[in-house]
């Protein structure tokens, strides 16, 4: 495959009150963003264990990313800061493993921000692009 038509795949885990809602939202109003991405409805952010983000890049994920509500407007009242702080440290252990920080996005995105979330996916999208396919940490078996 060239870097010209390689297309990432993206695993979204989406906050239900908020981000998956704005996700929603956004298919509903017809938005188009790119349809590699695989949205996994989650009940908070902070539900977003890093075993799960690590066995997404294994399964072939090129960049994995977790939105949740904005800070401040979290459902739980405090998932979202615990997120935020249990991300940082995963950027760093991200970076460890020889993968960019940058396929690791964390974002903050309300219910009604459809258009952000439209243009969040799409820029990811685009930075997965430059950085080309993710096969560090690929686990081999899951390979077809």
């Amino acid at each position: 495959m060239t870097q010209q038509n390689f297309e990432p795949k993206i695993v979204a885990f989406c906050c239900n009150w908020c981000s998956y809602a704005g996700a929603d939202l956004a298919g509903t109003g017809r938005l188009k963003y790119s349809d590699n991405i695989r949205i996994i409805r989650v009940p908070c952010s902070s539900r977003v264990e890093v075993p799960l983000i690590m066995r997404a890049f294994q399964n072939g994920a090129d960049g994995v990313m977790v939105a949740g509500c904005h800070p401040g407007d979290c459902h739980y009242n405090t998932g979202n800061y615990h997120t935020r702080r249990r991300m940082i440290l995963l950027q760093n252990l991200v970076d460890f493993l020889g993968l960019s920080s940058e396929r690791l996005l964390v974002k903050w995105i309300s219910g009604n921000e459809a258009a952000k979330f439209k243009d969040t996916v799409d820029n990811f999208n685009e930075t997965l692009k430059k950085l080309g396919p993710a096969d560090k940490v690929r686990d081999l078996r899951c390979e077809k």
